[in-house]
């Protein structure tokens, strides 16, 4: 019997990057910068960002990926910031994140031209956000240290795949089995000259540093361009 192999994969990938492009074009046109903010459930998105954006330099708004439910949502609205909800349940499949078609259905929603930055939440997962680009300008992983200094050798594509890595949750270091040199060492095994930054959103140790670096965000994609 003859077998034909199908490339469903590429496929899939090859229309996610049309859109994506065309996602990039249209945020181009409303001067929007965007980050892809990645990262495994309970590594601490939300509350970075619960820290950063009431004291942001930029007009910030969120686009919020949550297979259900809005809590994340909830909680950044109370920072009087701009915040779409998009579930991947409804109408996607219930997904483990988001792509550039569930992007660009959630466009018409946002006030492009209200804002300078706009940051994306994908849905907790450390596997598939880091295949599909959604339009953004920069990619950001958050790893915690409950999850273990392990991560950037055994997911190695999401490391690889992000500009900046947050270290996030270091107010539990005592409490942990997590070594910081050697995850910072292994995160430079996948993707060497990879920016790192250690904070606690917690206690807000090293946020201040994460704020710069989103709120500059806008003026590299400036100079870049």
């Amino acid at each position: 019997m003859h077998r034909v192999r199908v490339k469903v994969v590429e496929d899939a990938l090859d229309a996610n990057h049309t859109i994506a492009r065309a996602n990039r074009d249209d945020f181009d046109r409303a001067g929007v910068t965007v980050a892809n903010l990645m990262g495994a459930p309970g590594a601490g998105k939300t509350a970075l960002l619960e820290r950063v954006l009431g004291s942001l330099d930029v007009r910030a708004g969120v686009l919020e990926g949550d297979v259900q439910g809005s809590l994340d949502a909830d909680r950044l609205a109370s920072l009087h910031v701009p915040v779409v909800q998009l579930q991947t349940s409804k109408g996607f499949g219930g997904e483990c994140h988001l792509d550039a078609n569930m992007v660009r259905s959630a466009l018409p929603s946002l006030p492009l031209d209200e804002i300078e930055l706009l940051v994306i939440e994908n849905v907790g997962n450390l596997v598939c956000p880091a295949e599909f680009r959604v339009g953004e300008d920069a990619r950001v992983m958050v790893s915690s240290v409950t999850e273990g200094d392990d991560k950037p050798l055994k997911y190695p594509l999401m490391f690889r795949a992000c500009e900046l890595v947050v270290l996030n949750k270091i107010d539990l270091l005592p409490y942990v089995d997590f070594d910081v040199e050697k995850f910072l060492a292994r995160v430079e095994t996948v993707h060497p000259g990879a920016a790192t930054i250690i904070v606690s959103a917690r206690t807000g140790e090293g946020v201040e540093a994460f704020r710069e670096w989103l709120a500059g965000l806008p003026a590299r994609r400036m100079v870049e361009a």
